[in-house]
């Protein structure tokens, strides 16, 4: 039985049926000051022990999973906490990356939605000239096809 779950009777058949509403799992934190705090030690341990900030570091500094952590972002109220403890996070990423150029760096950053982009500006130039070979009983038969630059090209007719 759900304990935090109040009891709902409604009539059925003449018979009164009780049903325990399910209201979901409880808040891990009872407040966003109690899930800030929590958030802050993490960083000065990090700063303090010189480890680098991550977000399964930081999720493993709050007793609870990565999964869950991303949760409590959509969550009104806590959203703005994890926000910003992922973007300190982002940031640390981000000034790794410019110090030492590490792969691994760049491949976390993918995951904070950043992008490799590449352009390619390709122009081809000159002319292909394609004259088919046809032969009818052994004899090579030459073709004319012009002067008409659509002729051979995709798309014309």
């Amino acid at each position: 039985m759900f304990i935090n779950s109040p009891p709902v009777a409604f009539a059925s058949g003449g018979f009164f049926v009780r049903l325990i509403m399910m209201a979901g799992r409880p808040l891990k934190f009872k407040s966003v000051k109690e899930l800030q705090k929590k958030i802050d030690a993490y960083f000065a341990r990090c700063e303090k022990e010189d480890e680098p900030l991550m977000i399964t570091g930081l999720a493993l500094a709050l007793d609870t999973t990565r999964d869950t952590l991303m949760d409590y972002e959509r969550k009104d109220g806590f959203s703005d906490a994890i926000k910003k403890a992922k973007l300190k996070i982002e940031r640390a990423y981000e000034l790794r990356n410019i110090k030492r150029g590490n792969a691994g760096d760049i491949f976390a950053l993918k995951n904070f939605g950043w992008k490799d982009k590449t352009e390619s500006d390709v122009t081809l130039g000159g002319s292909i000239n394609v004259m088919p070979s046809v032969k009818l009983d052994g004899q090579e038969l030459a073709l004319n096809i012009g002067d008409n630059p659509d002729v051979g090209i995709a798309g014309n007719t």
